[in-house]
């Protein structure tokens, strides 16, 4: 069962993954009427949001745009850092939209942040399980009801942040989709074209999210379905 639901959602991954590529692939060959690059874009947006403590930086990759919160980067792939097209567009204010988001205070993302070092120790906790239950040591000294709970408990975490994440992903895009509406900087069609892209970048959480609340059912129903 559970190869079933990792193979399930790594195929339902690679497909919301393809489609992502190939949307942003095809938005980035219209070129922005504006002609701003998506790293003059995302300083624009810092500096309408009074955000003057935040450096944007061109990482290498596709699709490695992130935000650090630690340094206070924002960080684009070149594709996007030096795009000027609807894609850029789209992907260079999202990232800003966390900026604005830290910047703010913004409660999910606070959350997120906390859930960070937790999420990260859940992780090693059950690859730990997992290779002493592989070795079979473990499953001895240990009653099966406990390490029930051990990967229940680990698995809880990792699921909320999932979770959590998916609002501050989705008030990132919302963010960014007002600000380049109001700012003019795409016009109508290159609207529709960076809100469809950020509709299928958010996907890829929704898709992470619901394989981690499928993946935690199955261990609660494997470790204590057959209790009363």
């Amino acid at each position: 069962m559970i190869i079933l639901i990792v193979v399930v959602f790594a195929i339902a991954g690679f497909v919301v993954s393809s489609k992502l590529k190939s949307k942003f692939k095809k938005y980035s060959q219209t070129p922005l009427q504006a002609n701003l690059s998506g790293a003059e874009i995302a300083k624009l947006m810092l500096a309408d949001n009074n955000i003057t403590d935040v450096q944007v930086v061109s990482v290498e990759g596709q699709l490695t745009d992130h935000y650090n919160p630690a340094n206070k980067t924002v960080n684009l792939s070149p594709d996007v850092y030096y795009g000027r097209n609807a894609a850029a567009a789209a992907v260079a204010s999202h990232e800003c939209g966390h900026a604005v988001q830290h910047a703010t205070s913004y409660a999910w993302l606070n959350l997120r942040s906390t859930l960070v070092p937790l999420q990260n120790s859940a992780g090693k906790i059950l690859n730990i399980v997992l290779i002493a239950s592989i070795l079979g040591s473990f499953l001895i000294q240990m009653p099966y009801e406990i390490i029930g709970f051990i990967v229940v408990g680990a698995y809880s975490i990792i699921t909320l942040f999932s979770l959590v994440t998916l609002p501050v992903e989705f008030d990132a895009s919302n963010r960014a989709l007002a600000w380049v509406k109001t700012r003019n900087i795409v016009t109508p069609d290159e609207y529709a074209m960076s809100k469809d892209a950020l509709k299928w970048a958010a996907m890829t959480y929704v898709v992470a999210a619901l394989a981690a609340l499928t993946t935690l059912a199955y261990y609660i129903m494997v470790f204590f379905g057959g209790r009363d």
